[in-house]
């Protein structure tokens, strides 16, 4: 039983990261309907960006809650320069963003590696999050129950923000009726580079959340990107509460595979699940009639 709920608790920390890293592509890929495959290297510049800010603010725990915040700011902008100067001219043209996309992506690697090198480098992780906390006989790493709620808030800040506010209207009006919505006065170009913004910049909390689990090289993003646009197919395009889902699900499922196997074994037994599921079920978990994320 201690194994069972041991893996239970892995499934779900993986299924944390796996959200966190997806949560941008919702809006980019899910709402937009963008293939921007350097979202993996804008979780690499939220990364980078967390190892910077600790080597100028000493103190770990604030080193950490500000790296958040300029995390997203910096993936933000990252995402708005890449939208403003390719993505905007490549709308309705998905191939070629794809491979654009990928262009760039491959230039960020570069650019890492020529900053900072090619070694790893590591993020300290404040004390108070260091050892375990001991729950139903499982001990749950402290850095994983914190990504765990920071996912959790990242979902609940987002989908408020969707629902609520009228950044959130104008978004959902462009993307169910773009030719309506800028009949009414609604400017599509800034919104479109809002939701660039939103997602790119959820992409840089994701690479700051990575930090606290392991070390940071300029190919990182990659390990996790493949992983989150599943993510998104599986549980719906647009669809958040499918985004959920699927995350903790494939995290789950992820883990007790790889228990009973290898980590190798166990990518290549979840990827053949998916591919069934997606024959059975194309359209993810939740069809939608449009590409809403509420």
């Amino acid at each position: 039983m201690d194994v069972v709920i041991g893996q239970l608790f892995t499934g779900i920390s993986i299924g944390s990261i796996l959200l966190l890293a997806a949560l941008g592509l919702a809006l980019t890929f899910g709402q937009m309907g963008v293939i921007n495959m350097a979202h993996g290297e804008f979780i690499m510049a939220g990364c980078y960006t967390a190892y910077v800010v600790q080597q100028v603010i000493s103190s770990a725990t604030g080193s950490l809650f500000i790296s958040l915040l300029v995390g997203f700011l910096v993936g933000g902008a990252m995402g708005v320069l890449l939208e403003v100067t390719l993505v905007q001219r490549m709308y309705h043209r998905p191939l070629d963003t794809l491979l654009v996309t990928f262009g760039v992506g491959l230039i960020l690697q570069q650019l890492a590696r020529d900053i900072f090198g090619a070694p790893a480098v590591n993020v300290v992780a404040p004390e108070w999050l260091t050892g375990g906390v001991e729950i139903l006989g499982a001990v749950v790493p402290k850095t994983r129950i914190f990504i765990f709620f920071l996912a959790v808030i990242a979902v609940v800040a987002l989908s408020l923000a969707m629902k609520r506010t009228a950044m959130g209207r104008r978004i959902r009006a462009v993307v169910q009726n773009r030719d309506l919505a800028e009949t009414t006065g609604i400017s599509s170009r800034r919104t479109d580079i809002t939701t660039f913004f939103i997602g790119s910049g959820l992409a840089g909390v994701a690479g700051v959340a990575l930090t606290l689990i392991g070390s940071t090289s300029p190919t990182i993003g990659q390990s996790y990107l493949i992983d989150a646009f599943l993510v998104v197919v599986v549980g719906g395009l647009g669809q958040m509460k499918g985004a959920v889902i699927a995350a903790f699900a494939l995290g789950t499922l992820n883990s007790f595979i790889e228990y009973s196997t290898t980590a190798s074994i166990a990518k290549v037994v979840l990827f053949i699940i998916i591919v069934v599921f997606l024959q059975l079920r194309p359209q993810g978990l939740f069809a939608v009639k449009t590409r809403s994320l509420v």
